[in-house]
């Protein structure tokens, strides 16, 4: 491989668009640019993107039209739900995990911070699952009006929720659930009904969708009021006027990553199970951080690997990989450039290797074996 030619290896971060979804993205850019809440033939064209993309995406999550809000993303939707479930539903308790997405912790946090809300975290395994006893033991405390919320796939480590037995286990005891769900959505099947889910969030950029743009999933009937005011958009949910051709780009890459899930899901996996072989063969003292080595408790779409790399190398690793075109990263790119180590392996890492650089590599379909073969002898270089 032409040393020059770059490698990317951090999906989970954000994809590479589909060629189909630019073309979508750039036909309504050019062609309906009409405002959609205006009432003449312009904006009910653009009006119409809107609401057939609200449509198909209902259909893909098992849900009615309705209940789909479409926001800037997914921390916008997390926003939303958590900060109004407080003000507006009645919640006095929120159980999470200390492994969250900066989007749900830190919300989570301000709102403590601000009102008088207790928040109670579930244990995490050193696998980097939830402990499921422990949090039917917190929901167990019925007291207070209670919402848990956990994500599906962690964004760092790839943990997989068992979404449906949370779901239940809320109804059980009378607890709404919400569940950052960006990571899986547009890698997995989702039925909404059927995991027992409350709110969801969503962002269109992870399944090789455009940035800026996602949606909200709120149940219906359950009394949630808008962050944005201004304007009666999206049910009144969010005022604003809508981004017409990021959410008809949503809806094609959301469309062609379900048509096509079954050959894609089972192209990334072998490449992960590659990456794998390659690694435990060319660097045995590799160690797989959490679960990324279980198949049906991990996401197929990345890893996250601990290097035999000395404290006085390990703050370089990714640079290097850099110069040699390689884009991976440490962890959550939110917060990239904080200069604090991952808040989701300082739960499952000891110390020691807390000191030596983790990495997370994660796949799309535009990968190859070829770049993997590149990556794996990089990295052997460096140890």
């Amino acid at each position: 491989m032409n040393l020059m030619q770059k490698v990317y290896l951090d999906n989970a971060a954000t994809t590479p668009l589909r060629p189909e979804v630019v073309e979508v993205i750039t036909s309504v850019l050019k062609g309906d640019y009409g405002n959609p809440s205006s009432s003449h033939a312009y904006g009910r064209s653009a009006k119409n993107h809107i609401e057939q993309a609200r449509k198909n995406i209902a259909k893909y999550m098992g849900v009615t039209a309705s209940e789909i809000i479409f926001t800037s993303g997914g921390t916008e939707a997390d926003n939303l739900v958590l900060n109004s479930a407080v003000r507006d539903l009645g919640v006095q308790r929120i159980i999470t995990s200390r492994i969250e997405h900066h989007a749900v912790l830190h919300t989570v946090q301000e709102i403590e911070s601000k009102t008088s809300i207790t928040v109670e975290y579930v244990r995490i395994l050193t696998d980097g699952t939830i402990d499921y006893a422990h949090l039917e033991q917190l929901l167990m405390d019925m007291s207070a009006k209670t919402l848990v919320s956990l994500m599906h796939i962690n964004n760092e480590i790839g943990t997989i929720l068992d979404i449906n037995k949370v779901g239940a286990l809320c109804k059980d005891y009378e607890a709404l659930f919400h569940s950052d769900m960006v990571q899986s959505v547009g890698h997995y099947e989702v039925n909404l009904n059927d995991s027992k889910v409350d709110f969801m969030a969503v962002s269109a950029h992870k399944f090789h969708g455009p940035k800026g743009i996602g949606f909200a999933y709120l149940k219906k009937n359950t009394g949630l009021k808008p962050l944005i005011y201004g304007g009666e958009q999206e049910r009144g949910y969010r005022g604003g006027t809508e981004s017409v051709h990021n959410i008809a780009g949503m809806d094609e890459a959301l469309r062609l990553a379900y048509e096509h899930l079954a050959i894609e899901k089972a192209y990334i996996a072998d490449l992960k199970q590659y990456f794998i072989n390659q690694l435990i063969q060319k660097i045995p003292e590799v160690k797989f951080n959490a679960n990324c080595l279980d198949v049906t408790h991990n996401t197929y779409t990345l890893i996250n690997v601990c290097l035999p790399v000395s404290a006085d190398k390990a703050g370089i690793v990714l640079f290097q990989l850099d110069i040699k075109g390689i884009a991976c990263s440490k962890g959550s790119a939110c917060q990239s450039g904080s200069g604090k180590g991952s808040h989701v392996l300082a739960e499952i890492l000891t110390d020691e290797d807390m000191k030596k650089p983790s990495i997370r590599f994660s796949f799309s379909k535009f990968n190859t074996k070829e770049e993997i073969d590149y990556v794996i002898n990089e990295l052997k270089a460096l140890i």
